[in-house]
């Protein structure tokens, strides 16, 4: 991908650097150029390779480090440094900010504190429009009131984008009450939220993978706690962490909310990139829409994530789609027609839409809002019923050789 940052390293100390080495092979958002074990050669080592970050480890020899990165700062501008260091003295950090260096981090390095220097310095390469954004698309899916299909859509959402084998994707149950996303894929999870989020500061992206349950769409799930009990022990904190590992190891995450817009679903509307808001045409939903649409019109960061997205569309004695938009103020993202019969289907067989009914009209819809939320399909406005034609094509054509392969890799 053109938004992959390419780095490479230099450490002299091979413990550091292979624990170091092994961090990022697990990330998504980078790609391990070179890595070196001596400082006098890394300044040659960047000059051909021309990464887009060096890392520098300090601890061997501070003095030489720095010596380095003044070196690196005049020779390759270019390439952006990070330094890393088990000291914490001030003198040493300014030293190093003023010789040229991005980002200081403390050693050991903690997997959130690297993967938000990385996003800090590919925001200011790639630029912050979403079609150069580097790192993980966090899709957040919210129901205006309970039933009216928000989990089946974060659901068959994940298994159509995890079609594309481009794409790695995961799914997040934060749901910590009533979650059901295992159920909607049939699927015993050996491990929960609560496992990874109390592990997360133990964890590596490849026992972090280990972790989730992988379907045979593709898309790996981490499901809510079992106990409810449990659900007291998982912090706003705990999931922040947690989103921000699997950021870095997936292309995209989708987050299945509760209806309570509780602390811990607030973390998920605040990483989103967006937040499918999902309701029925009828007054109690419409009215729930004006109240959320008022509160997030509060948050500057929010409002315009948000993306109202109608489900059931069709269905006799609703109120109708031009009254809807004018009652809750804002644009109708996505349309999703009424199709019960399938739905409550692959539901009781716990098996995706794109799987068993890959050309009924719900799912080439949501095939269609996947395009569109990875910028590949028509606005919403220029086709009547929501579903891009050329996009739904490629993904039902992704889709049997996916099948055939047992899924993802």
């Amino acid at each position: 991908m053109s938004n992959v940052l390419r780095l490479a390293i230099v450490d002299p100390v091979d413990a550091s650097r292979d624990s170091l080495k092994s961090t990022l092979l697990g990330m998504e958002m980078v790609w391990l150029e070179a890595e070196c074990s001596r400082y006098e050669f890394f300044a040659d080592v960047v000059a051909q390779t021309h990464p887009d970050i060096g890392i520098v480890a300090l601890n061997h020899n501070p003095e030489k480090a720095l010596q380095l990165v003044t070196q690196l700062h005049d020779a390759s501008p270019e390439c952006s440094i990070v330094v890393i260091s088990s000291s914490t003295d001030g003198n040493l950090i300014l030293r190093a900010m003023r010789a040229g260096v991005k980002e200081f981090l403390p050693q050991p390095v903690r997997i959130e504190d690297l993967v938000a220097a990385l996003e800090r310095i590919g925001s200011q390469r790639f630029g912050r429009g979403d079609h150069k954004n580097p790192g993980c698309n966090v899709i957040a899916v919210a129901g205006a009131t309970g039933g009216v299909g928000s989990t089946s859509l974060a659901v068959n959402l994940g298994c159509v984008l995890a079609a594309d084998p481009q794409n790695t994707v995961a799914l997040v149950d934060i749901d910590l009450c009533l979650g059901d996303a295992d159920v909607f894929l049939d699927t015993i999870p050996d491990y929960t939220l609560l496992d990874v989020a109390q592990n997360v500061t133990r964890l590596d992206f490849a026992l972090l993978k280990r972790s989730l349950t992988k379907h045979a769409s593709g898309l790996y799930l981490l499901p809510r706690p079992v106990q409810l009990e449990d659900m007291a022990l998982i912090t706003p904190d705990d999931l922040r962490r947690v989103v921000g590992l699997l950021k870095a190891t997936f292309t995209h995450l989708i987050i299945d909310m509760s209806k309570s817009f509780s602390a811990i679903d607030m973390v998920a509307v605040e990483m989103a990139n967006h937040i499918l808001l999902v309701t029925q045409l009828d007054l109690p939903c419409l009215r729930n829409i004006v109240r959320l649409m008022m509160s997030f019109g509060q948050m500057e960061a929010i409002k315009d994530k948000v993306k109202v997205v109608v489900n059931r569309v069709g269905l006799d004695n609703h109120i109708g789609l031009k009254k809807a938009q004018e009652t809750i103020g804002c644009e109708i993202f996505w349309q999703l027609p009424n199709d019960y019969r399938v739905m409550v289907e692959v539901r009781n067989n716990g098996v995706p839409l794109i799987e068993q009914a890959p050309k009924a009209a719900i799912t080439q819809s949501i095939i269609g809002l996947a395009a569109a939320l990875c910028g590949n399909g028509q606005s919403p406005a220029e086709t009547s019923d929501s579903t891009p034609k050329g996009a739904v094509g490629r993904w039902l054509n992704i889709w049997p050789s996916r099948a055939r392969n047992g899924g993802a890799k």
